[in-house]
């Protein structure tokens, strides 16, 4: 069991649905599953690190697990070694347990049951179900027929003994890379083309990341996944909808080998969201290309990314419980997302203040060298979390947007002549303010009124503007990162165009030597904050460090999502 497991308290109880109505006629008295402990497996490729999409899939295998009191294996699929790595499958396992889940002892290699597949390929070579075929991948294409052609092989017909020998000298290496493949011989004049005696194993000189140099044939995942399925003793295998056409010779394997037990393979919609791509070789291409920092880049769909960007375990999961399990493919909006976490900071989240462009404030009536300490909550929603203290002194920062000298109609914070609170101590009136040779302002001067400390009005005048600052004089300093959409576009994986054309020059803007209390100068990650008026930020997982604060902003304020 992996020491580093953190699972999360309080998730949300995964809703019903169709895959939820099936399982329970199954697991009913004269069902398939009767008596039967209900057994479902995640089985991500070790090719690329985990996305949003993966996590709706994690969600729906674990979550049915745990609804039934079942149990959930996780499987590395690591039967093709073209793109393997043992550095995915570490973060596909810290991407898991950050979401909460945990799979105990039933953590598997599908390369563990290759000695078994390679026995059962054998069994239906026996029985006359499967052929070597030398056709050439192009000529395969060729010969594979349309939907009123059967498709063609000269070898269907290969005395067994004769495919049996080949097949064995395919394994131990004395044939070329695609010199010969073995196929199921099922139908070639199946309406579904993934039954017209598909390809079950090719040849393929690569090292493989736990093999090493043993095998030079791999099996194709439509063969090996129902095989891995069966020894596992799983019940339910659960996949997306592209998987629906396969479905037959998933039954076929399995029906037709000697496997130890029979799953049942049911398909959901996958996961699509706009303003993004998800596709594994998309983002590596904006990895390798360096468009990105790494698949850890805030900026990325990746749950590393997302991680780093300061979303939850449980606005994740809340996510995908709530855009719910269908049959039927359609887009979720990424401000849904958003909304999901913006849900869970605003209960969860500290409150504190920050200046990201900060001009300097002078009380001009205020005492030199006078300090002062103010007590303000955390917390709004969370009493339990206290208050903490605050300084304020002659001079602070705000934010340079709060004053204009000629204010626009409507403007009601800081201009010559008006009134506003700083948050929590004074009323203070803008008396003016100093420019540098550039005509821009450096200074803005104010006068504050003693007896409206912490929020008192004694004479009842209305003041319309609350802003926020920081103690200039006790203050700390960081670099905060904004974030926005990788894409100019919502749909950037269709139409004519690459999709790296759609990419935006504007998805981050760095912004150093901001302000902020002094209470969080020695933060670390995964600590959140609301900074008031300005959106939920995170500290970045990996450059920010005591004295060198780096925050990434998580989401806005303002919630961009219409409810329907």
């Amino acid at each position: 069991m992996p020491e580093n497991k953190k699972p999360v308290a309080e998730e949300p109880v995964m809703a019903g649905n169709f895959i939820h109505d099936i399982i329970e006629e199954e697991i009913a008295e004269g069902g398939r599953c009767e008596g039967k402990k209900v057994h479902t497996r995640f089985p991500p490729e070790p090719n690329g690190y985990l996305h949003i999409g993966h996590a709706k899939a994690i969600c729906i295998d674990f979550g049915t697990a745990e609804k039934y009191k079942g149990i959930c294996n996780l499987r590395m699929d690591d039967t093709n070694p073209t793109k393997e790595d043992v550095e995915y499958v570490d973060a596909i396992k810290e991407d898991i347990h950050w979401l909460g889940f945990d799979w105990e002892d039933r953590f598997y290699y599908a390369s563990e049951y290759f000695d078994d597949m390679y026995n059962y390929a054998v069994e239906l070579i026996k029985k006359g179900l499967a052929y070597v075929c030398e056709l050439t991948p192009e000529q395969m294409r060729e010969n594979r027929g349309d939907l009123s052609t059967p498709a063609k092989s000269p070898y269907r017909d290969r005395p067994i003994e004769e495919s049996l020998d080949l097949f064995e000298r395919m394994k131990n290496g004395e044939f070329e890379d695609g010199k010969m493949t073995l196929r199921a011989k099922i139908d070639l004049a199946s309406g579904n083309f993934n039954m017209r005696d598909p390809v079950i194993y090719r040849i393929n000189r690569l090292k493989h990341h736990r093999t090493g140099d043993k095998w030079c044939i791999y099996p194709m995942y439509d063969f090996a996944h129902p095989i891995e399925d069966a020894m596992e003793g799983i019940t339910h295998s659960l996949c997306s909808l592209e998987f629906e056409d396969h479905r037959p010779l998933y039954d076929w394997v399995v029906n037709n080998t000697s496997v130890p037990s029979k799953p049942r393979q049911i398909e959901f919609a996958r996961l699509g969201i706009n303003n993004t791509v998800m596709s594994k070789r998309k983002l590596r291409t904006l990895v390798e290309q360096n468009y990105v920092s790494g698949w850890d880049d805030p900026r990325m769909p990746t749950l590393c990314g997302l991680r780093r960007r300061g979303y939850t375990p449980k606005s994740i999961r809340n996510f995908c419980d709530r855009i719910g399990v269908s049959k039927v493919n359609s887009i979720v909006e990424y401000s849904f997302l958003e909304h999901c976490l913006r849900e869970d900071l605003n209960e969860s989240a500290r409150r504190v203040m920050a200046v990201i462009n900060p001009v300097k404030l002078v009380i001009t009536n205020y005492p030199e060298g006078m300090t002062e300490e103010f007590k303000v909550e955390n917390n709004p929603n969370r009493p339990e979390d206290g208050e903490r203290t605050i300084t304020f002194s002659r001079e602070c920062y705000i934010e340079a947007e709060d004053f204009m000298e000629e204010p626009i109609k409507g403007y009601q914070r800081l201009y010559p002549g008006n009134e506003v609170r700083l948050k929590s101590t004074y009323i203070v009136r803008c008396t003016g303010c100093k420019k540098d040779e550039n005509n821009k302002v450096v200074e803005v001067y104010a006068e504050y009124d003693p007896a409206t400390r912490g929020g008192n009005t004694p004479d009842g005048r209305k003041v319309r503007g609350t802003i926020h600052w920081v103690d200039a004089n006790n203050c700390a300093e960081a670099e905060v990162r904004l974030y926005d959409s990788l894409f100019t576009v919502p749909d950037p994986d269709t139409g004519d165009k690459n999709f790296l054309d759609y990419l935006s020059e504007n998805s981050l803007k760095v912004i150093e030597n901001c302000k902020i209390e002094k209470s969080v100068e020695n933060v670390e990650a995964p600590m959140s904050f609301q900074f008031m008026r300005l959106g939920y930020f995170c500290v970045d997982n990996k450059d920010s460090k005591p004295g060198n604060l780096v925050f990434n902003r998580s989401v806005s304020l303002k919630d961009g999502f219409k409810k329907k």
